[in-house]
């Protein structure tokens, strides 16, 4: 099976430059959008053959999660056990065999001001995972907004202690891989540098000065099961850029 995630920063921008022929061509099993900010309805987009689910944020115009996917799932659960549920953040789906997560991680801000959110959705979303984790395999994708080391990023020196290379950030994707699950990309690349966002400042991405923050975490049971992980970061449309994952399971 197939899986891809991408933050589109925008999904009803992103309808404009090119999602629906990558989509098509992509022919994904499973597709998850992150940082859609749109209300249900707003996006004209209903893909034929995929089943259709939306998280949006209270606030409009900000943060939520989707997903497309081929087979209809057992159920579709928002939010991490009935918490986070106001900015659109979490879409699980269950199905037989395992869990699909898609997640929009709290970005901490500029001097770490959200920092303190950003620890406790890390620990909830942590024991959630591992309860899921405990029943069925997990696959958990999404805009992580964290470069968990050195290689993950282009300026890892100027850039420890900012958001999303913090060392409490840094710390909680340690204790989450810890946990028994594998940074699929990471498995089979393990001294590739490759980047999924750049900044749209200073021309970050033409010159590649990029970081590596959209995953596919899996549990360590099923990464062996893993066929190949990649970063499509010849897909534009957005600041990010698709991550891929193909894996029998």
């Amino acid at each position: 099976m197939k899986f891809i995630s991408w933050n589109v920063n925008g999904f009803r921008s992103v309808l404009t430059k090119g999602f629906e022929a990558f989509f098509k061509e992509a022919d994904a099993d499973f597709f998850c959008l992150q940082e859609t900010k749109m209300q249900v309805g707003q996006a004209d987009f209903s893909p034929e053959g995929y089943f259709s689910y939306f998280f949006s944020a209270e606030k409009r115009g900000y943060s939520g999660t989707a997903i497309f996917c081929k087979k209809e799932p057992l159920r579709v659960l928002y939010g991490i056990s009935g918490k986070h549920t106001d900015e659109g953040r979490v879409i699980t789906l269950e199905y037989d065999n395992f869990y699909l997560v898609c997640a929009y991680v709290p970005n901490a801000q500029n001097e770490l001001k959200r920092i303190d959110y950003r620890m406790e959705f890390e620990d909830d979303m942590r024991e959630y995972l591992c309860g899921l984790n405990e029943l069925k395999p997990v696959i958990y994708c999404g805009d992580l907004n964290v470069a968990h080391n050195e290689i993950d990023l282009k300026n890892p020196k100027t850039n420890i202690g900012n958001a999303g290379f913090s060392y409490e950030e840094r710390g909680k994707m340690t204790e989450l891989l810890d946990s028994g699950f594998t940074d699929s990309y990471r498995y089979l690349h393990p001294d590739t540098v490759k980047y999924s966002w750049w900044s749209y400042m200073f021309q970050a991405r033409a010159k590649n000065a990029g970081w590596r923050i959209d995953y596919f975490i899996v549990s360590d049971r099923i990464k062996d099961d893993i066929i190949s992980a990649e970063i499509l970061n010849d897909v534009f449309g957005s600041d990010h850029c698709p991550v891929e994952l193909t894996i029998e399971i």
